[in-house]
């Protein structure tokens, strides 16, 4: 979905709920500068680091961080895109939208059922896979996400 919209080569990605960290990493297999993976699970940032081997060189392009989601938002940069996949049962999307809503340029969020990510942000597309919904938001007046700095998450 997101190759159509080319929104991938050359961008920024955090990858939040990173879990596994398979849609980090499948953004810099396509083409992202850099990926920032979080996850508030120690299991999840090994499994994440270990994943990251198969890129080789390209693992430098990655930086893992184990926080909460929230927490690492209010003191992080903008991303020209977030991949969000909590879990289903995940209730605090408001938040989190609010800390997205500036320095976000695109938002996939996978969840278990429609979501409309309300007020400040439109839907670009929605897919179905099974009892999965993938949707597609960006803000509703369009940022410029500066590049962070070197060091800077």
């Amino acid at each position: 979905m997101l190759t159509s919209l080319d929104r991938i080569e050359g961008s920024t990605v955090l990858d939040l709920f990173a879990g596994s960290g398979a849609l980090g990493i499948e953004s810099l297999s396509r083409g992202a500068a850099r990926a920032v993976f979080v996850d508030s699970s120690a299991e999840a940032v090994a499994a994440i680091r270990e994943n990251l081997a198969v890129l080789g060189p390209d693992q430098d392009k990655a930086t893992v961080v184990r926080s909460d989601a929230l927490r690492f938002l209010a003191g992080a940069p903008g991303f020209d895109l977030v991949l969000a996949d909590p879990p289903y049962s995940y209730d605090r999307w408001p938040e989190l939208l609010d800390l997205l809503v500036g320095g976000t340029g695109l938002l996939v969020a996978e969840t278990g059922s429609p979501w409309e990510p309300g007020p400040g942000w439109e839907t670009v597309k929605v897919k179905k896979y099974g009892g999965t919904v993938v949707s597609i938001a960006q803000p509703a007046v369009p940022v410029s996400v500066p590049p962070a700095e070197e060091g800077e998450i």
